[in-house]
């Protein structure tokens, strides 16, 4: 029998941080289902001990990833947003596009987020609180922008299409260009009279 070889010691900090890594690449690819102290020792070339020794479960591990996910997450939203709304279709289409362009340039973050599977309750539980906060954000700002819109229900639509699909251009790249969904989105918008 074979032994696995030595994992090098690292500041805690540092294998927290792999571990995390790990358990995102697994997720990513296989979904959470697929995820395990044992998978996320193997994915990370380490021994069960050394995953212990950052965290105390399952659990733990998983609820940092997602801290850490919820972070960047918003980091990204954040970056690509504009302080004021798009005014002409044309700004909207923009803002589509990068945000497809996000979720494309890091679907590891993106993919456990916006398809979330077998994701344990009180992760799935988390993902839909964050989404309820951004939607009453959304609704704020839209309700400021444009008077007698209701509000809450624009967000909801907004919403609704841009994790619809941010998931399509994650499965389905090839069909769904960022160019295919930004222009679907803007000829949903009314022509300014």
């Amino acid at each position: 029998m074979s032994r696995r070889p030595y994992a090098a010691r690292l500041p805690i900090e540092e294998r927290r941080e792999q571990l995390l890594d790990a358990a995102l690449r697994i997720i990513a690819r296989n979904g959470y289902r697929a995820c395990s102290i044992e998978a996320i020792a193997r994915e990370a070339g380490v021994t069960r001990p050394v995953v212990y020794g950052a965290f105390d479960d399952l659990g733990a591990l998983l609820r940092a990833l997602l801290d850490r996910s919820q972070v960047r997450a918003l980091a990204q939203l954040a970056a690509i947003v504009p302080g004021a709304l798009p005014s002409t279709r044309e700004d909207v289409a923009s803002l589509a596009a990068r945000g497809l362009a996000m979720v494309r340039a890091d679907p590891d973050l993106w993919r456990p987020i916006l398809i979330h599977d077998g994701a344990p309750a009180a992760l799935r539980e988390r993902v839909d609180g964050d989404r309820d906060a951004v939607r009453a954000q959304l609704a704020e700002v839209l309700a400021a922008h444009s008077p007698g819109l209701d509000a809450e229900v624009a967000a909801h639509a907004v919403i609704a299409v841009a994790e619809h699909f941010g998931r399509l251009a994650l499965t389905e790249p090839e069909r769904f260009e960022d160019a295919r969904l930004a222009a679907a989105i803007t000829a949903l918008l009314p022509q300014k009279s």
